[in-house]
């Protein structure tokens, strides 16, 4: 069914039963998760939590419970979901008309009757026919590409500020969930940035206080505030060298992975009067006098060396006066426990250690997580640098290919579908910063990674064109089907993002071979 009212349709249905709770693993649902964690602790309502990585998973647990279960979709104006009556028509006036009336009148007065029947019928399947054929085009038009709409924490949190229920601790996941989509490229700049300004009234209905005796914040305070800051990863957390290197933005524009490039770090670190020893330790090492006009100073140079988007609109919260973390901090935190290539736990137990990083009492878990998004972003550059050296990104006709073997360094915190997710798209940006091919600048890149020696199964994933006018619309989900239907490949559409499929390594020439002439 279709949800309007997300209040009266679907909270106050549930409200009153024992629910379960199917948690894809991405950031932004785990947000959105935590916000309804909150809600039903507040009205006291049984649930249970089900984390789902992908479409087994989900048709697995549903089956079990599908006697207990009404499925629920949010309709989202972002998300262009065709109208009811475009897409399902009632047949009951049809059939009410399908048979001739006999009712004794005289054979002139049937005839007549019998042609207006004949003339009715034949513009019904006129329109008929027209309905079906707009049908069609309305379907292959929504489903011919994968996009995303507004954050699944905003939702939830609407929710909350509906029922008058909202915390500063569940506006703060909210903002995490849209800076997640933010940092994974999965919305435009321009839904960031209205999403924002919605995020920022909330930020400032919570978090207004007047500078008297009766309002001064306690030690252990939760405070969030609107910042216009620099776009370095983890900057606070490391040293300013360290986030200029491992920044997918900055090292893409310095190009990095050259000489030339490190020469052009250098000159920029230079530029901004910034003596190496400080900017080579920890951030919060560095002199106060240095750090106070940082921001101002890193943006001058930066609009010297053609990077205009030096800082962006975002949010950070203060645990207390020492614990101080932005969006984005917590974004990579999360994504790394998540995703982490320790074996020393299940997936459950990965998904449970993310779930919990985001509670303000599990602080130790949330600098657990930095500590492996800094591995996970070192190893992501290195990556790049050496793709980009040895020319792994090979143009394909319709679009660029990169495939990592078996071997490379670090290659196994890619076999999982977001960290590899977000390597492509980096990796991307950095080859379109340094190729001199117009033509290449405008394509798509598909990129592979091994999955399982044991099963020879790789990781295949589609990143739509990297271009300043991009809507984020990804048509790969689509033709990796046909692709793989045409071929007999054999191919696991497993998760939810449509463009990230498991493939047989061999059947990876095939598969390819049919995407070429699919695509071109």
């Amino acid at each position: 069914m279709f949800v309007s009212d997300f209040r009266k349709e679907f909270y106050e249905v549930v409200q009153s039963q024992r629910v379960l709770l199917f948690v894809a693993s991405d950031v932004d649902a785990l947000c959105a998760c935590k916000i309804l964690q909150a809600l039903f602790q507040c009205d006291h309502v049984q649930y249970t939590l089900v984390p789902v990585s992908g479409w087994q998973e989900l048709e697995t647990a549903f089956l079990e419970h599908k006697e207990q279960i009404k499925l629920l979709i949010k309709q989202d104006d972002d998300l262009e979901v065709p109208a009811y009556e475009d897409i399902f028509r009632d047949e009951e006036e049809d059939e009410e008309h399908s048979g001739n009336d006999s009712d004794g009148s005289e054979p002139s007065e049937k005839r007549t009757r019998l042609e207006e029947e004949i003339v009715e019928q034949t513009m019904r399947r006129r329109q008929r026919r027209e309905w079906e054929a707009r049908r069609r085009d309305i379907l292959f038009d929504y489903e011919q590409y994968e996009y995303h709409g507004t954050s699944s924490a905003m939702v939830m949190f609407e929710l909350a500020w509906m029922l008058s229920k909202d915390l500063n601790d569940m506006l703060w996941w909210a903002i995490v969930g849209l800076t997640d989509q933010w940092v994974q490229d999965k919305i435009t700049q321009m839904k960031y940035v209205t999403d924002v300004g919605v995020l920022q009234r909330h930020v400032s209905r919570h978090n207004h206080r007047n500078e008297d005796e009766e309002n001064t914040l306690s030690v252990d305070c939760t405070r969030i505030s609107f910042e216009y800051d620099l776009r370095l990863v983890l900057y606070q957390h490391w040293s300013l060298h360290d986030s200029l290197c491992n920044t997918s933005y900055t090292a893409a524009r310095f190009k990095l992975w050259s000489v030339h490039g490190q020469k052009r770090l250098q000159e920029f670190l230079a530029d901004m009067g910034l003596p190496l020893k400080q900017v080579k330790q920890k951030f919060q090492a560095m002199d106060i006098s240095l750090k106070e006009n940082l921001r101002e100073m890193i943006e001058e140079s930066a609009n010297k060396f053609g990077m205009k988007d030096m800082r962006v609109q975002t949010f950070s919260i203060h645990f207390g006066f020492k614990h101080k973390f932005l969006a984005s901090d917590v974004v990579f935190a999360t994504m790394s426990l998540m995703e982490s290539p320790e074996k020393d736990g299940s997936g459950t137990d990965h998904f449970i250690q993310a779930l919990d990083s985001l509670s303000r009492s599990n602080l130790d878990k949330l600098y657990h997580g930095l500590e492996l998004a800094k591995k996970q972003l070192r190893a992501t550059q290195q990556t790049i640098a050496s793709c980009l050296c040895t020319n792994l990104v090979i143009s394909q006709g319709p679009f660029l290919y990169c495939s990592l073997m078996e071997g490379t360094p670090d290659v196994m915190l890619f076999s999982r579908p977001a960290s590899l997710s977000l390597l492509s798209k980096h990796l991307l940006k950095s080859f379109v910063c340094s190729t001199k091919n117009r033509r290449c600048k405008l394509l798509p890149l598909v990129m592979a990674a091994p999955l399982s020696v044991e099963h020879g199964t790789v990781t295949v994933v589609g990143i739509p064109p990297e271009t300043d006018s991009s809507d984020r619309k990804n048509f790969f989900g689509r033709a990796f089907e046909k692709a793989a239907e045409s071929t007999s490949s054999r191919m696991l559409h497993n998760h939810f993002d449509l463009s990230v499929i498991e493939l047989k390594a061999e059947d990876r020439s095939k598969f390819l071979d049919a995407l070429i002439s699919l695509l071109s």
